[in-house]
């Protein structure tokens, strides 16, 4: 049986290393894997105002997506010392209303990555810090792509070392969610 995982990348740039980093593990996932990005640019910043019996479309159709998936990969880039702002908006949005959080329970991995010798280690971090909150099982396995800029043969496929270690975490993650699954 197909494991269904949504990918959700921090960055809204159409050739951002996060959004190439993303498309390359879903190439390298185990094939019971169909994995998915889905987008979150259009999500609006969550404002409880907004939270009504007809919420924003785009909250009540990625709130739809993420609830039906089996887990969900994060790819983040480090902005600041921290996760960006749309990644962290899609958190809040999925962690809402109280009581029907999409998250909960479901398992979750972690990639950054950066230009940057310490690959996002800041942003890892306070996403994992988040999804902790939110009773995500988040794999233990902390990912960290320094020098993403560098890691790249062509447009989606990683250097061989660094193909290596992706296929690594994917096999990881699948394992993760089999002992995880809700």
């Amino acid at each position: 049986m197909p494991i269904d995982v949504v990918v959700l990348t921090g960055s809204l740039r159409k050739a951002s290393y996060s959004r190439r980093l993303a498309h390359a593990l879903i190439g390298l996932a185990p094939p019971q894997i169909q994995a998915e990005v889905v987008e979150i640019g259009e999500l609006a910043f969550y404002n409880q105002d907004l939270e009504t019996e007809s919420p924003p479309a785009a909250w009540t159709a990625f709130r739809d997506r993420l609830r039906r998936a089996d887990a969900v990969l994060f790819v983040t880039p480090e902005y600041n010392r921290s996760m960006s702002a749309v990644l962290k908006n899609a958190v809040d949005v999925g962690s809402r209303p109280i009581g029907k959080s999409i998250w909960s329970g479901k398992p979750a991995a972690v990639v950054s990555s950066s230009p940057g010798a310490i690959g996002g280690f800041a942003a890892n971090h306070h996403l994992r810090q988040s999804l902790a909150a939110l009773g995500v099982p988040t794999m233990p396995m902390e990912a960290y792509l320094g020098g993403i800029d560098k890691l790249f043969e062509a447009e989606q496929t990683l250097v061989p070392k660094t193909q290596e270690f992706a296929t690594k975490i994917m096999q990881s993650f699948a394992r993760w969610i089999e002992r995880n699954a809700p």
